[in-house]
């Protein structure tokens, strides 16, 4: 089985006008077009979707909404819709972030209904699981990244996770300038790994990419990466800028080095 490339979001939240985000773009395409060995995403706000999709729409990036509603249309106001990201080139999407979940009441009945409907769409689903600071504080991490995990994606056939990664965010490095250590993130994401072998099969476990977020940055990138079950990041602040985010995914080129 081909081992997938790692794999590096770049998620800009609610940052960046229009004309910013596309300066970055260009940016972007033009310090990657060379880069090989690794599948870079970025995540601009809603209102830069389309004209980010049209600079990086011959590059190797690719595009992702940060956040969509389950249903195709209708009486949602403020909503957009898996058809409308699609429409406007995003093929990814991010599903139950911890912001979303936290500041928005997400919770795991609707992310479900969002995974389904993105593998229905042929949309990689990003799903993000993570515990806050009381929560591991209670030694409850494990457990509750399993729970958030198995709700989300139940009723998932094993065929139907090959357009999926998971993306594991401690809530608590989310912003703060406080990373996960390496012992810390890789326990935490052999623990997901196991669980997709003992829920699904061996062959699921190794193909579907769990990535780490949390204030990652250029200078823990590589570390972080290296560990056995981490396959690429899902970046926040340091994704804002060309020379924060490039030795990101110059870390992960170096992971698929490694782990060939």
């Amino acid at each position: 089985m081909t081992t997938p490339l790692p794999l590096v979001i770049g998620n800009w939240k609610m940052n960046m006008l229009a004309s910013q985000a596309c300066d970055m773009a260009r940016s972007l395409v033009d310090r990657l077009s060379e880069v090989e060995g690794v599948e870079v995403v970025i995540a601009p706000p809603f209102t830069s979707l389309y004209p980010v999709g049209q600079i990086i729409n011959c590059s190797r990036l690719r595009l992702a909404g940060q956040h969509f509603y389950f249903a195709s249309q209708g009486a949602y106001t403020g909503e957009v819709s898996l058809e409308m990201l699609r429409d406007v080139g995003c093929d990814v999407a991010l599903i139950g972030h911890s912001e979303r979940r936290s500041l928005f009441g997400e919770d795991d009945a609707a992310i479900n209904k969002k995974v389904h409907r993105a593998i229905q769409m042929g949309i990689t689903a990003v799903v993000c699981v993570g515990e806050t600071l009381e929560q591991r504080k209670a030694g409850a991490t494990l457990n509750i990244i399993e729970t958030q995990l198995s709700k989300g994606l139940a009723g998932l056939s094993s065929e139907r996770l090959s357009k999926l990664a998971i993306a594991y965010e401690p809530v608590w490095a989310i912003g703060t300038g406080v990373t996960a250590t390496v012992d810390q993130a890789e326990s935490a994401q052999d623990h997901l790994r196991k669980w997709l072998a003992n829920r699904y099969n061996s062959e699921v476990s190794e193909s579907v990419r769990i990535l780490y977020g949390g204030s990652v940055k250029g200078a823990n990138a590589s570390e972080l990466m290296r560990q056995p079950n981490v396959d690429g990041a899902l970046v926040g602040g340091a994704s804002l800028e060309t020379e924060s985010f490039v030795p990101i995914v110059e870390a992960a080129v170096e992971l698929t080095s490694q782990k060939s």
